[in-house]
């Protein structure tokens, strides 16, 4: 069973064919009452069939129903616990006084975070952080919003003495690829994965042995089936804050966990990392009057 199932199934909802579409409109409409719900009762109210329903839930991951009812109603118990759901799903409209916009934002971010928590996967991010350690280069690929992910993940990893480029631009990005070879590590960001230049530099540090890694909202996205591990993404939208700009916070948070890894993994070394580049730029702090 898969954690995370609601927030999976709004992500690539616009993406599934029509038929297991509504059956995913009917279950985020009302999860709890899905969870209580028969197969039967369930595709009734989403005019389809069981075997359409089946089908959804092996779409998700689970093998049947019962799979799916029992990963939402630990989900819907835990959220009405938490009090996730408060304030997620309201617009922000021009006349709304800031204090009603930031109540909106903090929910949306904090609903995004704990669903992108819920489904990541803990074993592919210690596989991911394995790689990146024992790597001779590691190489970040984004695009816009996903870019500037990428390239603050480049800054905490060289930090800590991990030999790391990102790239933005599709020349500089499959040049890099292209210098890759077995036992380095080439990691893709993109919310939809589907940017083009991310899934070139993808295919190319792949032709030359190094291990590829998407960072997607989308898992049956192109970029997903091209890479060899994946690391997904929630993504939360609220007015102002559409498609890949909405999953910035997820993308950091999940970069982040990969990076958290790997200064486990090199405690030691870590350490004396920041001490060194503490006192490197010290003289720079302007001290308290």
């Amino acid at each position: 069973m898969r954690p995370g199932a609601l927030g999976r199934i709004e992500t690539e909802l616009p993406g599934l064919p029509e038929a297991l579409r509504r059956v995913g409109e009917v279950i985020l409409e009302a999860p709890a009452e899905a969870a209580r719900s028969t197969i039967i009762a369930l595709a009734e109210r989403a005019g389809s069939s069981p075997a359409t329903v089946t089908r959804f839930c092996r779409a998700f991951g689970f093998s049947g129903y019962a799979e799916l009812r029992v990963a939402l109603a630990t989900e819907t118990g835990r959220a009405a616990q938490a009090g996730w759901g408060a304030g997620v799903g309201h617009e922000i409209g021009p006349d709304d006084p800031i204090d009603a916009a930031i109540e909106v934002m903090a929910a949306a971010d904090a609903r995004l975070i704990q669903d992108t928590a819920a489904q990541l996967d803990p074993e592919v991010v210690s596989q991911v952080a394995d790689a990146v350690v024992a790597a001779r280069r590691v190489l970040l690929v984004g695009v816009s919003t996903s870019g500037n992910v990428a390239t603050m993940l480049e800054g905490r990893l060289r930090r800590i003495g991990i030999p790391c480029w990102s790239a933005y631009d599709a020349h500089v990005a499959l040049s890099e690829a292209a210098l890759l070879r077995e036992g380095d590590v080439a990691i893709g960001i993109s919310h939809r994965g589907r940017t083009r230049e991310v899934m070139e530099s993808l295919a190319e540090a792949g032709s030359r042995g190094a291990l590829t890694v998407a960072v997607t909202s989308f898992a049956r996205s192109p970029l997903a089936d091209l890479a060899e591990l994946v690391l997904t993404t929630a993504s939360r939208e609220t007015t102002f804050r559409l498609g890949g700009l909405a999953a910035v916070h997820s993308q950091l948070f999940v970069l982040d966990a990969v990076y958290v890894a790997v200064a486990q993994r090199t405690y030691e070394r870590t350490n004396e990392a920041f001490e060194l580049t503490i006192a490197a730029v010290e003289s720079h702090r302007v001290e308290r009057g």
